[in-house]
C-alpha cells in the first residue's frame, strides 16, 4: 500500500522480475534434483524397494476406506476360471474346433484343441450357475445403510464376470479386485465402477477377499482358484479366521481334480476337516447352504456393521 493509503499494484517491471526469479528458482540445479521432490509426489521414490512397506499399506488402506464409505458390511467371495466363457461363446469355439479337427485328423494340435473345446463347453454351464448365484446372493440384503452379502470377484472375465453380472441383473452393487498381470486384463463391465479396484500385490488382494467374507463359492478354475481355495481352507482349519461356508460347485469336477479322501486316509488332514467344504450343483443349493449356516449363529463379520470413524 502506498503512503496515501491507496492500494499499489505491481508494475510491469516488478511482475517480470518476480517471474524471472521464479523461473530461475525452478531451473536451479537444487530444485531440479530428484531429492527436492515432495516425497508423496515422487513416483521414482515410491516405487523403490525401500518404499515397498508404504505401497503395501496404501494398497490395504485405499480399498478399505472406499468400502467403508459405501457401507459394505460383508461379502460373498466367488472364485472360478477366467477361461470359462458364456455358453454361446463356448459353443462357437467348439464348432470351430470341430471343423479344424475334421480338416486335419492327423494333427495332434487340432485334436487337442477339440478335446479342450469340448471340456470348456461342458464347463460353460458353470457360467449360468455363477450368474444365478450372484443374483440370488445380491437380492438378499443390500440396504444402502449396511450392504451385506455383496458379491466380490477377481474382476476378470469368465466365472468372475458371471457372478458380477448376476448382481448387475438385479441392480445390486458388486466388487471387483483386479490384479496387474503381464497379460493385461481389463475389469469386466458388470462390476460397480466405484467398487472396481486394482492391485499390484497378491498378498494384499487376498486380505481384501477375506476381510469381509461370510462365504466362499468356488467354481472350476485354474491355479488362481486353487490358490485362493486352499489358502482359505488352511486359515479356517488352523483357526486363523472364523468358520464360514466354503462351497464347491460341480462335485464331479472337484472329485476328479483332488482326492480329498486320500488326504484323510494318508493322515495329512483330519476327517472333520472335510466338513469345512460343501459340494453343490446349483445356485439355489449354494445359497441355501449359506442361509442354513447362519440360521442359528450371528454373522462373524457383524463387527463391520458399526464402521465408525
Amino acid at each position: 500500500m502506498s503512503r496515501n493509503g491507496r492500494s499499489r499494484f505491481p508494475t510491469a517491471a516488478e511482475d517480470k522480475r518476480s517471474h524471472d526469479e521464479n523461473v530461475a528458482r525452478d531451473q536451479a540445479p537444487q530444485t531440479q534434483s530428484p531429492s527436492y521432490r515432495l516425497a508423496f509426489t515422487d513416483l521414482d521414490f515410491l516405487t523403490t524397494r525401500d518404499a515397498r512397506p508404504i505401497r503395501l499399506q496404501l494398497e490395504l488402506m485405499k480399498p478399505e476406506i472406499l468400502l467403508q464409505e459405501e457401507n459394505i458390511v460383508s461379502t460373498i467371495v466367488v472364485f472360478g476360471s477366467a477361461r470359462v466363457p458364456h455358453p454361446e461363446a463356448a459353443a462357437a469355439r467348439l464348432e470351430a474346433a470341430e471343423k479344424a479337427a475334421a480338416t486335419a485328423p492327423d494333427d495332434p494340435v487340432a485334436q487337442r484343441g477339440l478335446t479342450v473345446a469340448r471340456n470348456v463347453a461342458e464347463l460353460s454351464r458353470s457360467y449360468d450357475v455363477a450368474r444365478e448365484f450372484g443374483r440370488l446372493v445380491s437380492e438378499h440384503s443390500q440396504q444402502p445403510e449396511a450392504r451385506r452379502y455383496v458379491v466380490v470377484t477377481g474382476g476378470g472375465p469368465g466365472i468372475m464376470e458371471a457372478a458380477n453380472r448376476g448382481a448387475h441383473d438385479v441392480g445390486a452393487e458388486s466388487i471387483g479386485l483386479s490384479i496387474v498381470l503381464p497379460h493385461e486384463q481389463a475389469p469386466n463391465r458388470y462390476i460397480t465402477p466405484k467398487l472396481s479396484f486394482n492391485f499390484h500385490y497378491f498378498a494384499v488382494r487376498k486380505m481384501h477377499f477375506l476381510i469381509r467374507a461370510e462365504a466362499l463359492a468356488c467354481f472350476p478354475g485354474g491355479f488362481g482358484t486353487l490358490d485362493e481355495l486352499f489358502e482359505a481352507l488352511t486359515l479356517i482349519q488352523t483357526g486363523k479366521i472364523e468358520p464360514m461356508p466354503v462351497i464347491l460347485f460341480n462335485e464331479a469336477w472337484w472329485r476328479k481334480l483332488v482326492n480329498f479322501d486320500h488326504l484323510v486316509e494318508s493322515g495329512t488332514i483330519s476327517p472333520e476337516d472335510l466338513s469345512i467344504m460343501k459340494f453343490v450343483e446349483t445356485a439355489e443349493e449354494g445359497w441355501q447352504f449359506i442361509l442354513d449356516f447362519y440360521k442359528d449363529r450371528p454373522p462373524h463379520n457383524a463387527w463391520a456393521e458399526d464402521m465408525g470413524p
